[in-house]
């Protein structure tokens, strides 16, 4: 028996998310129907996560147990080959039989694009959000960084949360510019459902002056869902990567 470990990207756009479901095209169930046609094996693909419809990856992790000899430098080939284009294989490896993608992942590093050109972009529509009314970024950096540290985030949830705690630890916030481009890098131990496009959405309430930056600790508090800002649209989400130590 073997343990393979597969670093994954992907373009959530045509997706109904990672999460196997019937009737509703998925990256675990494409993967795994093409391990099988590879290996003849039915196999389970455990994710660092699971990402919702339309949400993007370029650093998603995935293992899976085979019997399969198969060389591991073939795997990502054999496995693309039988795959949808918004599909890559990225690396594989294997790894000890006790690695287990969700229960050992120690960090991930999420990130939200926002564009805020005044007429927005065709070629990279399905990869941000489009805000043409001009954000004050200044504001917003200085508020992303009141997310650091250990909070209680109920009022940055979705009601669909199965989680038990709302408690999480964030490492690193910050807003970065590049062009019209304002991206929203989070590195967390966990994130509750949509805390991201929660986040996202409250920093852009910010941007847009009806947030102040130093509200955000009292809102932190309130943990009252209707303080923080909307949900943002799934694309302009994207897992950047999952570390293990």
């Amino acid at each position: 028996m073997r343990n393979i470990k597969l670093t994954i990207e992907y373009d959530g756009k045509d997706f109904g998310g990672w999460q196997k479901q019937p009737n509703k095209l998925n990256i675990q169930g494409e993967i795994e129907r093409a391990i099988k046609s590879i290996t003849g094996e039915d196999v389970e693909l455990i994710a660092s996560g699971r990402t919702d419809a339309g949400v993007h990856a370029v650093g998603q992790v995935a293992n899976f147990k085979t019997n399969s000899n198969i060389e591991i430098d073939k795997i990502p080939i054999a496995i693309n080959s039988q795959v949808k284009n918004s599909i890559r294989i990225k690396n594989a490896e294997e790894v000890d039989l006790n690695f287990h993608s969700r229960y050992n992942c120690k960090k991930k590093t999420y990130r939200y694009i926002i564009d805020n050109s005044k007429y927005g972009t065709a070629i990279y529509r399905n990869i941000c959000y489009h805000m043409p009314i001009k954000l004050d970024v200044e504001e917003m950096k200085k508020a992303v960084k009141y997310f650091e540290g250990e909070h209680d985030f109920k009022a940055f949830k979705s009601s669909g949360t199965s989680s038990k705690s709302s408690v999480r630890i964030i490492y690193s916030a910050n807003a970065i510019t590049e062009g019209d481009n304002i991206a929203i890098d989070l590195t967390g131990n966990g994130f509750l459902y949509n805390m991201v496009r929660i986040i996202a959405g409250t920093l852009l309430d910010v941007g847009l002056g009806k947030i102040k930056a130093d509200e955000i600790p009292e809102i932190i508090e309130s943990k009252d869902r209707n303080r923080a800002g909307k949900t943002l649209p799934p694309q302009g989400l994207m897992l950047l990567g999952v570390e293990y130590t």
